[in-house]
């Protein structure tokens, strides 16, 4: 795990070492600069060394010099991959660096190579012969890599703090990424916080021009759920299991399940330095925690989790029991949740840009404790999104009738009783879900699985801004991702929504920078390419069925974690904002944020809450949150 910064153009060495300086934290271990003044060409590059120690300096050159790359992330499968270079007649002169995979492979395969890796990554390959750049971002968009085109001008990073170290980076806030913020509580791909300045989705690659300037990008990988066609069609055992009912069946897809993700997780146990295992307790992380017990001694595997002195917060026990039964060398930290909202703001003026997920703190303080022991760490991320785990998948069918049998002004006075419920601010409350379910129901289908999880409605992002908003402008991608799906049911158009938005640009972003703050490198085994290609393939009836969400993870899981961690309702890994908040332990400066925005709207919205009429903890988090960001 590195971090990456170049550019083409107006700049000079100072500018490429103000760039990678920007994001040392990446890359504590070492650091690396090349220059082509003719060319104009500047690469700069962070290390935070993983894999071979001694042989992957970056940036990293063919052995004539001809093509070079920076590179953040891993490359699971480049032994396999090396093997097949070597075979085709590649020199290679490391030892095992994944680095050296990725220029042997360009070189024989073309730009299309990207679709062999199975992995982490974003990297910019320079190709001095053709005077072309070549840069990629893994499938689900692990790694974040920005950049910007003005002028002449093309430049790259990790993050924006680096980009922004450039004279030419544009610095205008963008007013509709600030919507989006609010509509999302993230900033979706291909949009950035400023105006021109772009993240390339995962699943994109770009190519640059030296000669023509012409910068290029395009998608290489999607994630689509199969069509009902194809599964008719298809011949493996998830494919006809709706047409068969017998236990055989699900048993042989289970052990499938199974014996895919233990390769994915054997897989990510590649590294040469210290390795160990996030353990909330959950259903995911359990499972990533017990396949890699298989494969490493017993009792030598890592185990990290913390915990919080405020009961409907903490899983700390629950991680215990699970490390005890698995016999791992279990680490936890129990911490004053009140002491830790001090470290907010540090925190915030370290994102490069603003980041509503309630669950940056307790990420951050987790990474930053497992830290202390090892430099990697498997977590659970991505089962949730593949298998319809979160609570809205088990409201959408009956979504889907009531909207269909309730008028909208029924519905709208059904909303004002509901407001009248007593306002709880314990995790997940009932009242909290029921309010946000409802308030999702007031807009179209397209637009509820981004409403449940928004700051702000969309009717009151026009009394923020003071500006009519247009709804189809502000969740084009919410929309996009809900009209690309080819199947016609809810489920399926939901799964893709949480899959290809709000786990990249929310999930992964967060997980990316909470856990590179602390120069620590997180992976994802549900993520493997050969894991998604499977859960791509089953039903949604086996992921959501009688109300029962993950259904067919459990069943596969199923004697692997204990029954007690299957069963028990999953809480999410969050922190207590709305009593925050009724302590006056945030303080709001509206000077700080976006001068367009409406104060008496955000001054009102305080009011209701400090006054229990209304909870307001999203809204207010995420304007807090800004205003503090704003600072830097």
């Amino acid at each position: 795990m590195c971090g990456i910064a170049g550019f083409v153009g107006v700049g000079d060495r100072a500018v490429l070492q103000r760039m990678t300086d920007a994001i040392r934290y990446r890359g504590p271990d070492a650091e690396g600069h090349w220059t082509e003044e003719s060319n104009g060409v500047y690469l700069g590059h962070r290390r935070l060394a993983i894999v071979d120690l001694s042989g992957g300096a970056q940036p990293m050159w063919t052995t004539d010099g001809s093509v070079g790359v920076i590179f953040n992330g891993e490359i699971y499968n480049h032994a396999e991959l090396r093997t097949a270079l070597k075979a085709a007649g590649c020199q290679f002169v490391t030892d095992h660096s994944d680095t050296e995979v990725l220029l042997h492979g360009y070189r024989q395969w073309g730009d299309a190579f990207v679709e062999r890796l199975n992995g982490m990554w974003a990297f910019v390959i320079y190709d001095r012969e053709k005077k072309r750049l070549f840069g990629s971002r893994d499938r689900f968009g692990k790694k974040p890599l920005y950049y910007f085109h003005e002028g002449n001008s093309f430049a790259w990073a990790s993050e924006l703090p680096a980009l922004l170290a450039h004279p030419q980076c544009p610095r205008d806030l963008s007013a509709l990424s600030l919507k989006k913020y609010f509509a999302y509580a993230y900033i979706p791909a291909p949009r950035s916080i400023y105006e021109r300045v772009w993240k390339l989705p995962g699943g994109h690659s770009f190519s640059y021009d030296l000669r023509s300037g012409e910068l290029k990008t395009w998608r290489y990988w999607e994630f689509v759920l199969e069509n009902q066609e194809s599964r008719k069609a298809g011949k493996e055992s998830s494919d006809f299991l709706l047409s068969s009912s017998s236990d055989s069946s699900l048993d042989a897809l289970c052990e499938e399940i199974r014996d895919t993700l233990e390769r994915a997780v054997k897989r990510r146990l590649m590294s040469d330095v210290p390795l160990g295992v996030f353990l909330s307790g959950g259903i995911d992380s359990s499972a990533i925690a017990a396949l890699a017990a298989k494969h490493v001694p017993a009792g030598q595997l890592n185990t990290f989790a913390i915990g919080f002195n405020e009961p409907s917060f903490d899983e700390s026990a629950h991680a215990r029991f699970v490390a005890e039964r698995l016999g791992t060398k279990h680490r936890e930290e129990i911490l004053d949740l009140d002491k830790s909202v001090a470290l907010l703001p540090d925190i915030i003026a370290k994102l490069d840009e603003p980041l509503g997920d309630g669950s940056l703190l307790p990420t951050y303080l987790l990474s930053r404790f497992t830290r202390q022991h090892v430099t990697v760490a498997l977590g659970g991320d991505g089962g949730d999104e593949l298998f319809a785990g979160y609570d809205p998948f088990r409201a959408l069918q009956k979504a889907e009738l009531y909207s269909k049998l309730v008028p909208h002004p029924v519905h709208e006075a059904i909303r004002l009783v509901a407001a009248r419920l007593p306002v709880s601010h314990q995790n997940m409350s009932l009242d909290f879900k029921i309010k946000r379910t409802l308030m999702g129901l007031s807009y179209p289908a397209p637009l509820w699985n981004a409403v449940w999880m928004s700051a702000l409605e969309p009717r009151e992002l026009a009394q923020l801004f003071r500006e009519p908003t247009d709804e189809e402008e502000v969740y084009s991608e919410a929309i996009e991702a809900w009209d690309r799906c080819a199947q016609p049911n809810i489920v399926d158009r939901a799964l893709q929504f949480w899959t290809n938005l709000y786990l990249q640009d929310g999930i992964m972003a967060k997980v990316d920078r909470a856990s590179m703050m602390n120069s620590l490198e997180a992976r994802s085994p549900f993520l493997d390419i050969e894991f998604v290609e499977l859960a791509r393939r089953i039903p949604w009836q086996l992921k959501l069925r009688d109300g029962q969400t993950k259904w067919i993870l459990k069943k596969a899981l199923a004697g692997l974690v204990p029954p007690e961690i299957i069963e028990r309702p999953k809480k999410g890994f969050g922190m207590p904002i709305g009593r925050w908040l009724r302590e006056g332990r945030f303080e709001f400066d509206h000077a700080r944020t976006f001068p367009h925005l409406d104060v008496a709207f955000a001054e009102r919205k305080h009011a209701a809450h400090m006054s229990g009429q209304s909870d307001e903890r999203l809204f207010l988090w995420s304007y807090w949150l800004l205003s503090q960001w704003m600072k830097k």
